[in-house]
């Protein structure tokens, strides 16, 4: 039963990545070069638990396939690994639900290290980078959390919905209104909280309330 998947365009990539975590993972290791690739071996294979993302494949444009696997495959650990090693699009992937961001320039002692550490159900982060990121994210909440009280009641009890993954006539349904209201609720709270996508939206939510959690 295969547990994981590297997706990546690069063959010589993959192979490495593949010995690296044969020799920690017992279970078979599956390669996808593109991202409706991925989408295909994941559907065909219900036991995956781990995926492997490069940012920059073929079908995935930044971190929208990042937000697209949360979004479709909850259970699904995603551990972005790529050549970009900028901050905000680190801090913006564990945002959006990456648990970890491994630099494809780690030696591959500590990535498996990391994919240790992923399937203990920790997120990881590179020693030198975690500091500064989990500052800026502490900043990014603080935002988030002043634009959450421009919202409505009605407007954050569909906010909930959405971080619970419903749909917008579900969400009708559970607030006995129309989908049509639903549907003006959400266009208001991705303008006032100033996300491109509900996904977006609700993750950010529930990352915030996850760490509100920790920190009381």
């Amino acid at each position: 039963m295969a547990r994981v998947i590297i997706a990546d365009d690069h063959p010589l990539f993959r192979a490495a990545l593949k010995q690296a975590l044969t020799e920690t993972l017992a279970a078979p290791i599956l390669e996808a070069e593109s991202f409706e690739q991925l989408l295909t071996l994941i559907d065909s294979h219900p036991h995956v638990e781990l995926v492997l993302l490069d940012l920059t494949m073929p079908g995935n444009r930044g971190l929208t396939g990042l937000t697209s696997l949360r979004s479709r495959y909850p259970d699904i650990l995603v551990v972005v690994v790529s050549a970009n090693e900028q901050l905000d699009t680190i801090r913006q992937a564990m945002a959006f639900g990456a648990s970890a961001y491994i630099p494809k320039s780690m030696p591959l002692l500590e990535l498996q290290a990391a994919i240790h550490t992923v399937l203990a159900g920790d997120t990881w982060l590179p020693a030198d980078i975690e500091q500064a990121v989990t500052q800026t994210a502490a900043e990014d909440y603080e935002e988030f959390a002043k634009r959450l009280e421009q919202l409505t009641p009605q407007q954050f009890r569909v906010l909930e919905c959405l971080a619970d993954g419903l749909l917008n006539k579900q969400i009708a349904y559970e607030l006995n209104v129309q989908e049509t209201t639903i549907k003006q609720h959400v266009s208001a709270i991705l303008k006032k909280l100033n996300v491109t996508n509900r996904t977006q939206a609700g993750i950010l939510f529930k990352q915030m309330l996850s760490t509100s959690d920790t920190n009381h």
